[in-house]
């Protein structure tokens, strides 16, 4: 088992009534797994992929990663596990415009400390566009590419530290189908090659489809 989430709680307080949004979700996660957790918006879904990728604190329960309870550590500890072993990917991309490509891909590489030599730095983010079909974007600026390649970009970026899990917020829900299916297959070849694990926030029936394992959430909770 990679990651353990056991009876996670959220709650968000107004002047009014708390609004729950997870009601003590459990779920596991194994080595080199694709989960997909579906169903209708506003149910928690990505709450819950926050909180177990570290991004949002619950109101109760524990999130383990190879066996280490992340909100058992300090703030900084839980950033450096998130830097090291975890990666994100989001519906809008959130690529740095002044940046090209590879000054996108390489942030997180920059925030590790044993990270410092530059030049085996810019190769191995060239090698990471490489892998997602981008050798020739490299020194492209976010303006400069399509919305698949500006997914693209942000998927080398979510892969460049070498992360045991990476975490997908609708991937494809900004894209056209057919660059939709294009993101799928990379994702699904990704896994095959890396042994990397993804959590995947979808509504895209294909990403569900090509899953090893779907779990369907409502009123927040797994069901």
């Amino acid at each position: 088992m990679l990651l353990e989430a056991a009876n996670i709680s959220k709650s968000y307080h107004n002047t009014h009534n708390p609004l729950h949004v997870l009601k003590g979700v459990n779920i596991q996660v194994d080595v080199g797994e694709i989960v997909s957790i579906v169903g209708p918006s506003g149910v928690g879904k990505s709450t819950l992929l926050h909180i177990l990728g570290g991004l949002d604190t619950p109101d109760e329960g524990t999130v383990s990663l190879q066996g280490e309870d992340i909100y058992g550590l300090s703030d900084g500890d839980r950033a450096r596990v998130r830097n090291g072993k975890i990666g994100f990917i989001f519906q809008f991309y959130h690529l740095l415009p002044e940046f090209t490509a590879l000054e996108n891909v390489l942030l997180p590489a920059f925030v590790r400390r044993d990270e410092k030599d530059m030049k085996q730095l810019e190769s191995k983010g060239r090698s990471v566009l490489k892998q997602v079909g981008l050798q020739k974007r490299v020194e492209h600026k976010p303006h400069e590419l399509s919305g698949g390649e500006q997914q693209r970009v942000a998927i080398a970026r979510a892969l460049i530290n070498q992360p045991k899990i990476i975490f997908c917020d609708e991937p494809t829900g900004n894209l056209d189908s057919e660059t939709g299916k294009e993101i799928i297959a990379l994702l699904k070849e990704l896994n095959a090659r890396n042994k990397q694990a993804f959590v995947i926030v979808t509504h895209d029936e294909s990403i569900a489809q090509m899953s090893h394992r779907t779990v369907f959430m409502r009123d927040g909770r797994l069901v």
